[in-house]
This record gives C-alpha cells, sequence and structure tokens, in this order.
C-alpha cells in the first residue's frame, strides 16, 4: 500500500472496532519510511514485520510502546528476531502463500525447531485454514496461528471476486513456489507463472526476472482480476478452500472445529 493507502486503511480500522489490531509491514518494499511515520502517527498497536530484517525497526517501535511479532521461515531467523526484541515470531512454513522462505521448511518441521529455540511466543502459519490444523499447530508448541489463504476468500476480503473464485477453484499442485533468485512467492500456475518458470530455465539475468515480475503483477491478478498476466499469490491450503465465506463464518467454523477435535480423545 502506499502511505496514503495506509493511512485510510488504518482510519477505517479504528472507526469499525475499538479493540487493538495488527498492521503487516513488508520490509522489502520501498516506501517503508513513510509507512512507518504513518504507523507511528496513527498510534497503531500492533506491527507484524515480514521480509528483512527485524534489528531495523523493532527497536523503533517498541520504543513508542507498539508489539513487534516478526515473520521468520527458520531457526537462524527466528532466534535473530528475539535477539532483535520481538515480542513474538511467526513461523511461517513453505506451504503459505505470498512471499516464502527459501529453505522450503514445511511448518510441521518449522513450528518445533523455532518453539525449542525462542522463549518468546510462537504463531503457526502457511498451510492453516481448518480447526483440526489449528489444532495441530498448538499440539506442536504454537500460541496461536496466523490464517491467510482462507480469509483471502471471505466475503469482506479486498481481493477480486475472480482470484476468490480461482482460490475455492484451486487443486493440488495448483500452487508452486518461485522467483526463488529475487525473492520466493508461492502462487497459482497461470501464463504468469509460466513465464517467470520459462526465464528461470532459460538461466536469465536477475533483471529481466525482476522486470517480468515487477509490473504490478501482485495488483493486477489479486486486486484487479487478471488471471492470465496477474501474480496470484495463495497457499497450498486453497485444496482445502471449497467456498467464499463472510469472515465470522470462517472464524466460528475454526473455532468450533478446533474445539471439536480437543475435546476428542487421542486413538
Amino acid at each position: 500500500m502506499s502511505p496514503q493507502i495506509l493511512k485510510e486503511h488504518i482510519q477505517k480500522c479504528k472507526s469499525a472496532t475499538s479493540e487493538p489490531f495488527g498492521v503487516n509491514v513488508p520490509l522489502l518494499y520501498s516506501g517503508i519510511h513513510e509507512q512507518m511515520k504513518i504507523i507511528l502517527e496513527e498510534n497503531v498497536q500492533i506491527v507484524f514485520t515480514s521480509a528483512g530484517n527485524p534489528a531495523v525497526w523493532t527497536k523503533q517501535l517498541k520504543d513508542k510502546g507498539i508489539t513487534v511479532v516478526h515473520v521468520v521461515s527458520s531457526k537462524k531467523f527466528a532466534m535473530k528476531a528475539e535477539a532483535a526484541g520481538c515480542d513474538a515470531v511467526v513461523a511461517e512454513g513453505f506451504e503459505a502463500g505470498g512471499h516464502n522462505g527459501r529453505e522450503e521448511t514445511t511448518t510441521m518441521v518449522l513450528l518445533p525447531l523455532v518453539c525449542n529455540a525462542v522463549n518468546i511466543p510462537v504463531i503457526a502459519a502457511g498451510g492453516v485454514a481448518t480447526g483440526r490444523q489449528m489444532l495441530a499447530a498448538m499440539v506442536l508448541g504454537a500460541e496461536g496461528v496466523q490464517v491467510g489463504s482462507r480469509y483471502a476468500a471471505s466475503t469482506e476480503g479486498s481481493s477480486h471476486e475472480n482470484f476468490k473464485n480461482a482460490i475455492i477453484n484451486a487443486q493440488e499442485g495448483d500452487t508452486m513456489l518461485t522467483m526463488k533468485q529475487i525473492t520466493p512467492v508461492r502462487m497459482i500456475k497461470n501464463k504468469f507463472y509460466q513465464q517467470i518458470v520459462q526465464a528461470e530455465e532459460q538461466g536469465n539475468a536477475l533483471e529481466p526476472l525482476k522486470d517480468l515480475a515487477g509490473k504490478g503483477r501482485a495488483r493486477k491478478g489479486m486486486f484487479e482480476g487478471d488471471m492470465i498476466e496477474g501474480e496470484l499469490e495463495i497457499g497450498q491450503v486453497s485444496a482445502l478452500i471449497n467456498k467464499i465465506q463472510p469472515a465470522a463464518e470462517i472464524t466460528h467454523d475454526l473455532w468450533d472445529e478446533f474445539s471439536h477435535g480437543l475435546a476428542q480423545p487421542l486413538k
């Protein structure tokens, strides 16, 4: 988001609830200083940082009383986040949609590795879209879960209806992690994905790859609904999502299935 759009969304969220809410800030994009300035001016209470070095911003945010959580894809980065002063980490496995880790460590392996390595709370992400998956994450040591793909297919989701339909129609194997030479991204296979794969197979230099990927592809796909030329970032768990639902209904379904699973005796 541009700083102005970010400010508008923060103000909309404030008008909708008196409860604390978080802002997610990928650190790899330009304009990060302006985004952080808006977050500080608007007195946001929780910030999730990702795709960058947490040491750069964590102290500045915490000095303003903000709770800081950093997304990691490895035990090493979780330990660095803790050393940087983060209040918690999100252990995001290889299954996750969008920007991802190069290590390709799955959530089931990553989660206990991170839980054993740090003393701060760990939130599980990547491949969590059901209550039973949430319960499994808790058994592995998580104190919470981060759910992306299922809420991307919510009625209230800001993504285009074409993208929501692509999510609920996705089957096993329809997503792939690509662009590992630049910044790894998991996306649905389409014409744009095939162009990236062909460029990588031909051994193209980084600049042509960056040029191919950097033409507003994510906006074109997820928010403008171009299913051919757009970048369609979503997780492997999209294969389990088969309908567009209101966010409240999704939340109730998750909690009901989690509670039911928790009450069942181990077999």
